[in-house]
């Protein structure tokens, strides 16, 4: 099958680039003390995370409970929720989960504590916990080494439960343009982290993970760093966002569109808002003078300049958002050249729960 032959608006990922950032991580992570989890957010399809986990990777991160059954049915043996998981009837499922996996889970609460080792008691299972520590993002986590700290006790004592370590997810760095302004906030939360991480030491608790990074900071650790888990997702595919910030990945992922109209100045394709991720946004028209006008409609997508383009001629869209584009789409096209050589399910598509 032909690349012209798919119907659009399909989602499509050249093998080769891939494949080419594929190995640019490994040769990242290549004599540093990290080793690789990635974030299945960013796929939701469990034919890649098989391929991570065959070229070495600890794991698969996800970040909701709906995405580690998938990975679970797909045969991935070891995967963090890189979230909290509150509700009761969720407690149970992931409690249900780690009678037969090795589940690790994030908490910041005592309440939440409790339901997971009472679950986890219930099912016969055991549940491997993170405490998260709040770095900068405001979102979930502890904000002292104190709350921290009486957590990692209460875990470590609970039935059912194993303190697993330290989630510090600076993900407010993930796409600050500034690359000294990334190198001094990553430098501040490693020292904040590493100091952390020898306080419960010396509190007897064993720290067997620390896990964080991404995309747009793993450059920035240092070879030694107290880090143990990178949970970057974004850096198989790319996208616009994180393509400004010249992180030496290539785009893989592209929105095949079809131009299914033309004037003088402008061609309008089959590809609008609902089949793209516009949340971190516009995206990238190529094949068209750079800078040209867009614009997003529901259903359709036109660029303004002049151009040669004819009626069912195709175009390629560089997402502005990888994770949230891969979430529209029930199936991936693998490519190479011309040709469609694979086509894999996003198996995790609509799994926000």
């Amino acid at each position: 099958m032909k690349i012209n032959e798919i119907e659009t608006p399909a989602l499509i990922l050249d093998k080769q680039t891939f494949e080419y950032n594929l190995e640019r991580m490994d040769q990242l992570l290549e004599g540093t003390t990290m080793k690789l989890r990635p974030h299945y957010k960013s796929n939701k399809c469990s034919e890649i995370a098989k391929l991570q986990i065959k070229r070495g990777a600890a794991g698969i991160t996800c970040a909701k409970l709906g995405e580690a059954e998938d990975l679970a049915n797909a045969g991935i043996e070891n995967i963090l929720i890189a979230n909290q998981v509150v509700q009761p009837s969720k407690v149970k499922r992931v409690a249900e989960l780690a009678k037969d996996h090795y589940i690790i889970i994030c908490v910041d609460d005592k309440d939440n504590i409790k339901a997971l080792s009472d679950a986890a008691v219930e099912a016969g299972s055991q549940i491997h916990v993170l405490v998260e520590y709040e770095v900068g993002m405001k979102r979930c986590g502890v904000d002292t080494y104190d709350e921290f700290i009486e957590l990692a006790e209460l875990i470590d004592k609970s039935e059912g439960l194993i303190f697993e370590g330290i989630q510090a997810y600076g993900g407010h760095m993930a796409h600050e343009h500034s690359l000294e302004t990334r190198i001094a906030e990553t430098n501040r939360i490693e020292n904040e982290v590493r100091e952390l991480k020898a306080l419960l030491e010396a509190k007897g608790l064993k720290v067997k993970e620390v896990g964080g990074g991404s995309t747009g900071t793993i450059e920035q650790k240092a070879k030694d760093t107290v880090y143990t888990d990178i949970q970057a997702g974004s850096y198989i595919f790319m996208d616009n966002a994180y393509g400004q910030l010249h992180l030496g990945f290539k785009n893989a992922l592209f929105v095949l569109t079809t131009v299914i109209s033309t004037k003088k100045d402008r061609v309008v394709t089959d590809t609008g808002v609902k089949s793209l991720g516009m949340d971190q946004g516009d995206p990238v028209f190529l094949g068209v003078p750079e800078g040209s006008p867009i614009s997003m409609s529901e259903e359709h997508g036109a660029v303004y300049c002049e151009h040669n383009f004819k009626i069912n001629d195709k175009l390629r869209y560089i997402p502005g958002h990888c994770c949230t584009t891969v979430n529209i789409f029930d199936e991936l096209y693998v490519v190479d050249g011309d040709e469609v050589v694979d086509c894999w399910k996003i198996t995790a598509r609509g799994k926000a729960y």
